[in-house]
């Protein structure tokens, strides 16, 4: 099979390579569409000691089973592998299972390839009416989907539901989507970007700014720097909630003392749990995420240039989904 493999620092190669094996209870999976992650980009620049070369990258996958008695079945994958056992797991929190897997870091290859195979536990239907790229923003639409149930839960309920969300990528931008489907209504992005934050208000509907003099009660750091978490440590409001899921740096900016003197909620959240992913790919055959027609599409076969062209910030739509077959 072709696939697009990370070999070193900013260095991708597509090329042939050996195909994946099913174990017993997993399907082989002819990937139809694949996003690219700001984790692939922290791979690609080697900051992720997490992800050695050489690896086959790529997390945020949708496509066909081939083979078996349930080939042609159209699915979105959950990319999270767990033991299923766990007292996390046997609490609905698979996330935090001890013994997690995440496609793309090893033992297992990632999806920036034609083929992967998935235990059948990870693969979620869908309907005939949803593009598979589309379905193939489950992933990333799932980890902004949990960080807003979390935050949500964290809030007062004395709070006005008032929302900043620091960054406009693809998961900035859903984590906006997921509060509105939640019912937050006023919601504002933050972005330095100016093509993104064009492509934002024009094609996604958001209100976006590049700063803002207003503070929230709850506040979404999607980035995930020093900056960003010391902005979030002040637009927050005195007995609000900062949700933490960037994963830009892994130290400093957050301002300690304004957190404990205003009672102010820090919550961690990383990847979703398995209800999350399902309930966020629900919400997406049910178009309460809106159309989704942020993404911009490349084939697999210019992978490279499309990390490029992101490390070098020209890229303006949030999310590029690439096709394995072209």
């Amino acid at each position: 099979m072709k696939a697009l493999i990370y070999e070193g620092v900013e260095t991708l190669v597509y090329r042939d390579t050996t195909g994946p094996i099913s174990s017993v209870g997993e399907h082989l999976v002819r990937v139809s569409a694949v996003g690219i992650c700001g984790s692939d980009m922290h791979a690609y620049l080697g900051h992720d000691t997490r992800r050695p070369a050489p690896l086959i990258l790529g997390h945020e996958a949708a496509g066909l089973i081939e083979g078996g008695s349930q080939s042609g079945r159209r699915v979105t994958i959950n990319p999270l592998v767990t033991c299923g056992t766990c007292p996390a797991c046997i609490a609905g929190r698979e996330n935090l299972c001890p013994e997690r897997q995440i496609i793309s870091m090893p033992p297992r290859e990632g999806a920036f390839a034609q083929y992967i195979s998935m235990p059948d536990s990870n693969l979620v239907t869908v309907p005939d009416h949803v593009p598979l790229n589309k379905a193939a923003l489950a992933e990333p639409l799932a980890v902004s989907w949990h960080a807003a149930r979390l935050a949500l839960e964290a809030l007062h309920p004395s709070m006005d539901r008032r929302a900043i969300v620091i960054g406009g990528g693809a998961i900035g931008l859903a984590a906006a989507l997921a509060l509105q489907a939640m019912g937050v209504e006023d919601v504002t992005i933050l972005e330095p970007n100016d093509n993104r934050r064009v492509f934002l208000r024009e094609h996604c509907g958001q209100t976006v700014e590049t700063t803002t003099r207003h503070p929230a009660a709850l506040v979404v750091d999607a980035v995930g720097f020093a900056k960003t978490r010391e902005i979030a440590s002040a637009m927050v409001e005195p007995g609000g909630v900062i949700a933490h899921v960037g994963l830009g740096e892994d130290a400093d900016g957050l301002d300690i003392r304004r957190l404990t003197l205003q009672e102010i909620t820090f919550v961690g959240t990383y990847t979703y749990t398995a209800q999350d992913f399902r309930d966020t790919a629900l919400a997406i055959f049910d178009d309460k995420l809106g159309d989704l027609n942020w993404i911009e599409e490349r084939p697999l076969s210019q992978g490279a240039q499309a990390f490029r062209d992101l490390r070098q910030g020209v890229v303006a739509a949030p999310k590029i989904v690439l096709d394995p077959w072209n």
